[in-house]
C-alpha cells in the first residue's frame, strides 16, 4: 500500500449541479425516513420530541455540508472523508476511513435500504416477506451490475429515480394532509417507550438513528473528480440537496404522526405503508408503499454509484488495496471495487435491521466528527478557501457540528455497548490492516 495503484484509465470530469444534487438527494431520501419513525416513537414517546430530533438533524446536516464544501473545494478529487483525514491526520487515518466507509458508510447502509424495500415490497406482496433477505440481494445485485456498465448510464436512471422518489414523497405529504384521513389530535397523544433509559439521554442515542437517515449530504464529495467545475458544483450539490431532503423529511414525517397514533406506529419498520393505509384505505395505501420502495431503490442505486470512487481514490493513491484502482477501459468504471462492494451489500442483508442502523451512526459519526475538525487544522494554511458560510461567526458552524457529533459518541458507548463494541472493532481492525501492509512492504 506504499506504492500508489495506477490504472491507464481515468475518470472523467461528466456530472453537473443536477446530476450531482440527484445523487445526494438520492443518497439521503430513503431509508432513515421511511423506517425511522417507527423506532423513535417507542424511544421517545412524544410527538414533539420526534419533530424536534429531525430538526436538530437537520441543522447538523447542514452545517457538516457546509463544512465540507470548504473542505471540498480546497481538495477537488474523488474520496471525501479518505482525502481529508489523510491530509489532515497522516494516512492511517486515511485508510482507516476508507475501511469503515466500505463497511459502515456504504455496504451496510446499502444492505438497509434493501432490506427496508423489501419490507415495503412485502407489505403487500407476502411472497417477498417471506423472502427479504433474497429480495434485498437480488436487488443490490442489479444495481452493481448496472453501475459496473458505465456512470453516464447509471447517472441518467439515477436522475428519472431520483424525481420520481421527490415526487412521491412531495405528493405523499400534500394528499396526506389535504384529502387523507389523518387526526391532529395524534400530535397531542404519547405512547409508552420501549426503553428504560431516561428520555434525555435516549433522546441523545435516537439521533444515531436521525445521523443515518440525513447521511449522503456528504454524497458529492465522493464523486469530485467526476464533476464539472467542482469549486461550484459541489457546495451547491450539497447544500441544495442537503436543504431539500431536510424539508422532505420534516414534512414526511408530520404526515407520519398525523396519520398514525404514535401508540399504533412504534416499533413499526415499515412506518410509511401503515400511514399510507390509514390516511387512503389498503388499496390506495399499496400503490404507496410500492412508490416508497421504488424511492428506497434509488437510495440503493445512489450508494452503489457513490461507494467504490472512495475506494478507487484511495488505491489510486497506495493507501488500498490495488484491484480497486483498476477502471474498465471501455465504460470508464472501477468495477473491482463495485463487485467487492455489493458482495459485502449482501451479506449484511442477513444483520438485524435496528443493529444495523445503530452501527452505521456510530461508526460513521466518528469520522464525520474528525474530518469537520480537520477545517480548524486546514484554516491555518495561508492559501486555504474559506467559504463565506463556514466563516460566519467562525467557528459557529463546525461547532454545531462537532458538540452533537462527540455528544451522541459518548451517549452511545453508554447506552449501547454492544453497538458500540462492533464499531470501535471495525476501525481498530482497519488499523490493523494498515499496519500489516505497511510491515510487508516494508520487508518486501
Amino acid at each position: 500500500m506504499t506504492s500508489p495503484a495506477r490504472s491507464a484509465t481515468s475518470l472523467v470530469r461528466q456530472l453537473g449541479v443536477t446530476s450531482a444534487t440527484a445523487l445526494v438527494v438520492s443518497n439521503m431520501v430513503g431509508t432513515g425516513t421511511f423506517t425511522a419513525g417507527g423506532y423513535l416513537a417507542g424511544q421517545l414517546g412524544n410527538a414533539k420530541y420526534i419533530l424536534l430530533v429531525w430538526i436538530i438533524g437537520a441543522v447538523c446536516a447542514l452545517a457538516g455540508s457546509f463544512c465540507y464544501s470548504e473542505l471540498g473545494i480546497n481538495f477537488p478529487s474523488s474520496g471525501g472523508e479518505y482525502v481529508y483525514l489523510t491530509r489532515a491526520y497522516g494516512p492511517t487515518w486515511g485508510f482507516m476511513t476508507g475501511w469503515v466507509s466500505f463497511f459502515a458508510g456504504f455496504s451496510a447502509p446499502i444492505a438497509a435500504a434493501a432490506i427496508a424495500f423489501a419490507g415495503y415490497i412485502g407489505y403487500f406482496l407476502p411472497i417477498v416477506k417471506e423472502n427479504s433477505q433474497i429480495t434485498a440481494s437480488l436487488l443490490i445485485a442489479v444495481f452493481t451490475v448496472i453501475n459496473c456498465l458505465g456512470l453516464k448510464r447509471v447517472s441518467s436512471i439515477q436522475n428519472i429515480l431520483t424525481g420520481t422518489n421527490i415526487a412521491v414523497i412531495v405528493a405523499f405529504i400534500f394528499a396526506g394532509f389535504l384529502a387523507g384521513n389523518g387526526s391532529w389530535s395524534h400530535f397531542s397523544q404519547s405512547a409508552s417507550r420501549t426503553t428504560t433509559t431516561s428520555l434525555p439521554e435516549q433522546f441523545v442515542v435516537s439521533l444515531f438513528f436521525i445521523y443515518v437517515s440525513y447521511s449522503g449530504w456528504n454524497a458529492a464529495t465522493y464523486i469530485a473528480e467526476e464533476l464539472k467545475q467542482p469549486a461550484r458544483t459541489l457546495p451547491l450539490a450539497l447544500t441544495l440537496g442537503t436543504a431539500i431532503v431536510a424539508s422532505l423529511y420534516l414534512g414526511l414525517n408530520a404526515l407520519f404522526i398525523y396519520a398514525t397514533p404514535l401508540e399504533e406506529m412504534k416499533g413499526v419498520l415499515t412506518v410509511g405503508s401503515v400511514a399510507a393505509s390509514n390516511l387512503f384505505g389498503p388499496g390506495i395505501g399499496d400503490i404507496f408503499s410500492g412508490l416508497m420502495a421504488l424511492s428506497l431503490a434509488s437510495t440503493v442505486s445512489a450508494m452503489v454509484t457513490i461507494g467504490p470512487r472512495l475506494y478507487y481514490a484511495m488505491a489510486r493513491n497506495g493507501a488500498f488495496f490495488a484491484m480497486a484502482a483498476k477502471v474498465d477501459e471501455r465504460r470508464h468504471t472501477p468495477v473491482v471495487a463495485i463487485l467487492c462492494q455489493g458482495a459485502c451489500a449482501m451479506l449484511m442483508t442477513l444483520t438485524p435491521f435496528p443493529e444495523l442502523f445503530l452501527y452505521i451512526g456510530f461508526t460513521l459519526n466518528f469520522f464525520a466528527v474528525l474530518s469537520v475538525a480537520s477545517i480548524f487544522i486546514f484554516r491555518r494554511r495561508p492559501d486555504w478557501q474559506k467559504l463565506r458560510v463556514v466563516s460566519f461567526a467562525f467557528p459557529l458552524v463546525p461547532a454545531i457540528f462537532l458538540l452533537v457529533g462527540i455528544g451522541i459518541t459518548i451517549y452511545g458507548i453508554t447506552i449501547q455497548p454492544a453497538v458500540s463494541f462492533a464499531a470501535v472493532a471495525t476501525v481498530a481492525t482497519g488499523a490493523a490492516v494498515y499496519q500489516l501492509r505497511l510491515r510487508q512492504h516494508a520487508r518486501a
